[in-house]
């Protein structure tokens, strides 16, 4: 009875560091638990697809990704249970529907990246920027919907303090931050540097404190 007792302290002692939920291990996404299976560097795109039993809404991507990445972000199609989703670009002239497009809608009209989903099965196919935007003529898109393998792998982790805002414990952040490390992500509470740098270029230029032809 005495090493039952001494387990459940333990146990308590530390739930005060993790919340019972991070203490029996998320998910973060699936690709990201169990290990980081690279990509083939030479894909040259293939077919998405919508979660539904049939007449499943099929995207054709005429390239593979860039800067695939974990997201914390509430606005991101998550798989169910996960706390984050995984989410790369490419060109939009590269990204089209070919089967079942009747079945697309656009999940809000007023947010910067248009996400286009499945009425059904409210899966997001693709997201799409329409307005000025530094990532304009890029398509977001969410390769786990693909029935094929290659696809570039998961480079960083953008939004992480994002998923607090959904409801996750914050005592709990050190070990997402850790796993994501662990699996050799980097973690930021915005987007990846390189990214970063991007935005700030398009808004000088913009604003003519840098040439447009740089």
């Amino acid at each position: 009875m005495h090493s039952i007792s001494f387990a459940l302290d333990n146990l308590k002692s530390i739930s005060n560091y993790f919340p019972f939920s991070l203490i029996m291990a998320p998910s973060l996404h699936p690709s990201v638990d169990s290990g980081i299976q690279k990509g083939d560097a030479h894909k040259a795109g293939g077919k998405l697809y919508c979660h539904c039993p049939n007449n499943k809404v099929e995207v054709t991507l005429g390239s593979n990704v860039a800067h695939n990445h974990a997201c914390g972000c509430s606005k991101c199609w998550k798989p169910s249970g996960a706390l984050f989703s995984v989410v790369g670009v490419l060109p939009a002239d590269q990204v089209n529907v070919t089967a079942n497009a009747n079945k697309i809608h656009i999940v809000d009209e007023a947010a910067a990246i248009q996400r286009n989903a499945c009425k059904e099965c409210g899966v997001h196919m693709y997201g799409r920027i329409v307005n000025d935007h530094p990532f304009k003529g890029l398509d977001f898109v969410h390769t786990e919907l693909s029935d094929s393998k290659g696809w570039q792998e998961p480079q960083f982790a953008a939004f992480v303090s994002s998923i607090i805002e959904q409801g996750f414990h914050p005592k709990g952040m050190d070990a997402v931050r850790q796993k994501f490390k662990k699996e050799g992500l980097e973690s930021y509470d915005v987007l990846s540097p390189a990214l970063m740098d991007l935005i700030a270029t398009y808004t000088a230029q913009k604003s003519g404190k840098l040439s447009s032809k740089l």
